[in-house]
């Protein structure tokens, strides 16, 4: 395929823009990934990764006149507040009678879950970059699948050492569930743009909080009863 300068320049530029808005992503697949056995963690991230590429470029060629449909928004930020819960509680929580291929899988579909979710605003910008062609879009996000398992495998490791980064991972995806939620056009259009616009950072604040505080209190909740 015959690149023009031009082209290759937006290339470069879809590319980067998914590296920039794929930091949730990664943190997703390092978080769902983390309880897989040590020889099927790589295999987990690449498979996430390329799950999350290929959503990606699913919503931006075919999804993105979906976004402005009421009730979206708001059913994915559920959606999300119920997965960054359970990335939380089911921290390898009686996984021993559990097959490897079926962690694998499991962790594959809480990616795949997530990112359907999250790539409902990524995709407006990659598309905006992209323009009309296809063919700069798929290839610059296929590119961009090892930079987002570098990065997920990053966070990985982070985790392992800092066992308290798994709330923070679960807060984030509560803070981007507040924000999605509040910005879905039927809340815009009853609260109005310069109050939703107002309100986000309490509404991402208060759904980062919603998610540590069920996800506490489910923990607390399991380990009292197996005392």
């Amino acid at each position: 395929m015959d690149f023009s300068t031009l082209s290759w320049i937006g290339l470069l530029q879809v590319i980067w823009i998914n590296i920039i808005l794929s930091g949730d992503n990664a943190v997703v697949i390092a978080l769902a990934c983390r309880g897989l056995p040590e020889r099927q963690r790589m295999i987990g991230m690449v498979l996430g990764a390329g799950v999350a590429i290929a959503l990606r470029v699913v919503f931006t060629l075919f999804v993105a006149t979906l976004l402005d449909m009421p009730f979206l928004r708001l059913a994915g930020g559920l959606l999300l507040f119920w997965i960054a819960v359970k990335l939380v509680t089911d921290e390898g929580e009686g996984d021993d009678h559990i097959q490897a291929s079926d962690k694998l899988f499991h962790a594959v579909k809480t990616v795949a879950i997530a990112d359907a979710v999250m790539s409902l605003d990524n995709v407006l910008a990659i598309a905006a970059v992209a323009r009309d062609s296809k063919a700069m879009l798929v290839i610059g996000l296929i590119i961009s699948i090892p930079l987002i398992v570098a990065g997920a495998s990053l966070i990985m490791k982070l985790l392992e050492r800092l066992p308290i980064l798994v709330w923070a991972g679960a807060g984030l995806l509560g803070w981007l569930a507040g924000d999605m939620m509040l910005n879905d056009p039927l809340v815009k259009g009853y609260l109005g743009g310069d109050v939703v616009h107002r309100f986000e950072l309490p509404a991402e604040v208060v759904g980062a909080a919603i998610v540590i505080g069920i996800a506490y209190l489910i923990r607390r909740t399991r380990t009292a009863e197996a005392v």
